[in-house]
């Protein structure tokens, strides 16, 4: 089977996974930049042109790890391809959605799947009104991109938080406010999904006096045994954005697991380390159990 690994770089921990893992299975595997990719539409079948060839015929599946601040031309070059009858592991679609978290939030919500209580507004004006929806501070501030723990504030006190709501709304900054769940103990649940399997899950736990969990902020981790509640609102995240493999984060509160996001692209790194899990491994046996090579 050729493989497509759409990713700005080799050596990137999960890219380069992937690729380890796809040629142990017999595959021919290839790293394109998405980035560096052009689109010719008009005249005849359209192109998409890497290094000066047209690679649109070319891969039997692609597997896109595109990153925040090209999310939208990453999901245009996935859509050639899907239009193109490639098989993406995660849909145009879905990566678009997935990067945008009130969006995901309003599908999960539209679907019944439990999420913390949320408020979204671009009226400056009605600062105090969207504070006390969540029943006054403590609340997370959230950027409505931010990746890895980034653009993710704790306000404690209502002054802090019309502060920072303030400053985002001069800057023209889309953002959420979400309860604070003070009995999650800074802690949170990755789970990653490959289609209809649960692959691998991590607990992932804050530094002292540090709310976020994100390993890239210093947490840590540990493997996490998933309730059926859970194991199904993770199967259910990933099916209603068409993301065949992705990363669902959950936290645990007094109500139950509730959402938080999820991930079209997620990393491999800690959670293969803290669970020892060949997460790349499973992700290509999906991919074999999924697609069929083009003639």
């Amino acid at each position: 089977m050729n493989i497509y690994i759409l990713s700005v770089g080799k050596n990137i921990y999960s890219t380069n996974r992937l690729v380890q893992e796809a040629k142990n299975l017999g595959h021919s595997i290839h790293v394109i930049n998405h980035t560096q990719c052009s689109v010719k539409l008009g005249k005849g079948k359209p192109q998409l042109i890497f290094e000066g060839k047209n690679i649109i015929d070319i891969p039997d599946v692609i597997i896109p790890r595109i990153g925040t601040s090209v999310s939208k031309h990453g999901a245009a070059i996935v859509k050639e391809f899907e239009m193109n009858g490639v098989y993406s592991t995660a849909s145009s679609l879905g990566i678009l959605r997935a990067q945008n978290k009130i969006r995901t939030l309003q599908i999960m919500n539209q679907k019944n799947i439990p999420i913390p209580q949320t408020v979204f507004s671009i009226n400056p004006k009605n600062i105090d009104e969207q504070i006390e929806l969540l029943g006054g501070p403590p609340v997370i501030i959230k950027l409505q991109e931010g990746t890895q723990g980034t653009g993710v504030i704790l306000a404690e006190s209502r002054k802090s938080a019309k502060s920072i709501m303030d400053t985002f709304y001069n800057m023209n900054t889309s953002f959420l406010v979400q309860e604070f769940i003070e009995e999650s103990n800074s802690e949170d649940v990755r789970i990653i999904v490959a289609g209809d399997q649960i692959i691998a899950s991590m607990k992932r736990k804050g530094e002292i006096d540090e709310f976020r969990s994100n390993l890239h902020r210093g947490g840590t981790g540990e493997i996490a045994y998933l309730t059926n509640q859970e194991k199904k609102m993770a199967l259910e995240a990933s099916k209603h954005l068409n993301l065949p493999i992705a990363g669902v984060d959950i936290i645990r509160s007094k109500k139950g697991p509730l959402l938080l996001e999820v991930n079209a692209s997620p990393g491999l790194q800690g959670i293969e380390a803290y669970t020892q899990i060949n997460v790349a491994y499973y992700i290509i046996k999906h991919i074999e159990k999924n697609v069929r090579k083009r003639i």
